[in-house]
């Protein structure tokens, strides 16, 4: 007995998986995956478009359109069975502070929604993928279907899920990342061709669409799970970002050209991968810089050009012409309701003048360092 539990528990390595696209049903081969164990979803499943016959332009051309025997369903309630058994399988592997992001059309996205938090996802977003160069509607009926909508959620509303948002803002030219994303579909070289001169797969998403998801939504190593991978963008993009990717697919015919796409993919040094814009430096007390004997009781503090200075009290306060902090009394002093003493007050090092901010920082390097 004990042979064949420790025989299921290495199955249930989740490390038996990573970085490889396996071939088969996406809820079948994440039953094989244990608890808890990816950061991060992407999930393209078939958005069971209900085509009706073939497509013309007005120039009696064929449209290539999504015709593919895995997006047709019987019914509302097969295609419902089947987001809700995908949907289970990817919540029990996702780790408890992993977020999962869902794309889809108006012909599914909204059924897949409330199945998400019927199952307790915690919806952050959703996500116009405004598409800059959409198919047009030939046939002139409806208004011209220009974008995508992504869910973003969490496995639950306490997790505590990756977000760089500093880092988002920064690529956003510092402006808060929105939640309408112009980005134009999948087009020349970047879309992947047979030898026929066909597109591989029809529904080939844009490697920027990928980049900015992953980007913001992960760190370096993780593992990034995608239960429908298709042509491998996902597994390509993550491989470049320096993550860990999962892959699960069924059409035997796109595996091929994944691998060769993600063999070929090359990883981003690492030093290019960090997001420092995003450290949140622990806060150091003033009273911390007395008790460490960085600043002595008694000792002086001054201003930068030294017209106005004030004596350090033990129990952190300054003494000026009245007693209050060091923001407090910097804030008198310019006439402002608030101030950041930790920039106005200076002490006197080797004849010079060093900001306290300089000695929060040394002390930062000495002691948290230490511990962190």
């Amino acid at each position: 007995m004990r042979k064949i539990k420790r025989g299921m528990e290495k199955e249930k390595d989740i490390n038996n998986f990573v970085n490889k696209i396996i071939v088969g049903d996406c809820i079948e081969e994440l039953k094989k995956f244990p608890d808890n164990s990816v950061d991060l979803i992407f999930a393209d499943p078939p958005y069971n478009l209900q085509l009706r016959g073939d497509l013309w332009r007005p120039n009696q051309t064929k449209v290539d359109a999504v015709n593919d025997n895995w997006d047709k369903y019987e019914s509302f309630e097969h295609y419902d069975g089947f987001t809700l058994a995908w949907l289970e399988e990817c919540r029990r592997v996702l780790k408890e502070n992993g977020t999962i992001w869902v794309i889809g059309s108006y012909h599914n996205i909204f059924r897949v929604g409330k199945i998400m938090q019927d199952l307790g996802f915690w919806i952050l977003n959703d996500i116009l993928w405004i598409k800059t160069n959409p198919m047009p509607n030939f046939k002139g009926t409806r208004f011209n279907n220009a974008h995508e909508t992504l869910i973003w959620a969490s496995k639950n509303k306490d997790s505590k899920f990756t977000f760089h948002y500093k880092g988002m803002k920064s690529y956003n030219d510092d402006k808060q990342m929105r939640s309408d994303w112009y980005i134009p579909i999948c087009l020349g070289n970047e879309r992947l061709k047979g030898k026929d001169g066909d597109k591989v797969h029809s529904t080939q998403k844009p490697e920027a669409l990928l980049y900015r998801i992953i980007l913001s939504t992960s760190n370096q190593k993780d593992i990034i799970l995608d239960p429908f991978m298709g042509s491998g963008t996902t597994g390509a993009v993550a491989k470049k970002l320096g993550r860990n990717f999962i892959g699960i697919e069924k059409e035997k015919k796109y595996i091929n050209q994944a691998i060769i796409r993600i063999g070929e993919t090359k990883t981003l040094a690492e030093e290019f991968l960090k997001y420092p814009i995003e450290k949140i430096e622990q806060k150091i007390p003033f009273g911390s810089l007395i008790e460490s004997g960085f600043i002595e009781v008694g000792e002086k503090v001054f201003s930068q050009d030294r017209k106005h200075s004030a004596e350090v009290l033990s129990d952190g306060t300054l003494n000026y012409d009245e007693i209050g902090s060091i923001h407090k009394i910097s804030a008198k002093i310019l006439g402002k309701p608030t101030n950041n003493g930790w920039e106005f007050w200076h002490v006197e090092r080797g004849g010079k003048l060093k900001s306290i901010n300089e000695l929060r920082k040394e002390f930062r390097e000495r002691f948290v360092g230490e511990n962190h």
